[in-house]
């Protein structure tokens, strides 16, 4: 079994595509984000104004974001990435998901992450999901997707360190 994780997969779902973002995505993107409401339990209540996405996404591109297309519509409504790909420990974290609002309160969350736990599963025994303790409603959904808490630590994501709750799935 190989070890290099493939961070890039376009990957389909129930009614979902994810695929690699791509540099000319920003405006649909941004039209998601946009919506203040969206960011209102997240750690970055902020990133609904276009000046704190345009960072988000440039980050984004590098960090090899996906972006998640409803498939009946062809409309991009969200985007997720893994990050944290151990091939010593066979652990990755599936993270940085946010989905439009009309979407929320259906199954198109466990579609994506379903999607996104079968690829992981290919490389990884274990994939950690890290949630800011105050986000009821991302705890919650991955609950839903049989995420199991474990505990609460600083944990540093990308150069930035910060309290999160820790969900872990493990491989069937």
């Amino acid at each position: 079994m190989t070890t290099d994780f493939d961070l890039d997969p376009v990957l389909e779902g129930s009614g979902i595509r994810l695929r690699p973002i791509r540099p000319d995505e920003f405006e649909a993107l941004y039209a998601v984000a946009s919506d203040p409401l969206m960011w209102a339990q997240h750690p970055s209540k902020d990133r609904w104004q276009r000046s704190v996405f345009e960072k988000w996404f440039s980050e984004a591109q590098v960090q090899h974001a996906l972006t998640i297309e409803d498939t009946t519509n062809h409309r991009v409504i969200g985007s997720s990435r893994y990050y944290h790909w151990s091939p010593a420990t066979r652990e990755v974290a599936i993270g940085f998901t946010f989905i439009a609002r009309d979407h929320w309160g259906g199954a198109t969350n466990a579609h994506v992450k379903r999607a996104m736990l079968e690829h992981a599963f290919k490389w990884a025994d274990t994939v950690w999901f890290h949630v800011d303790p105050a986000n009821t409603r991302s705890r919650k959904a991955t609950q839903k997707i049989g995420g199991v808490y474990t505990h609460t630590a600083m944990f540093d994501i990308y150069g930035a360190t910060r309290e999160y709750a820790f969900y872990r799935v493990d491989a069937p």
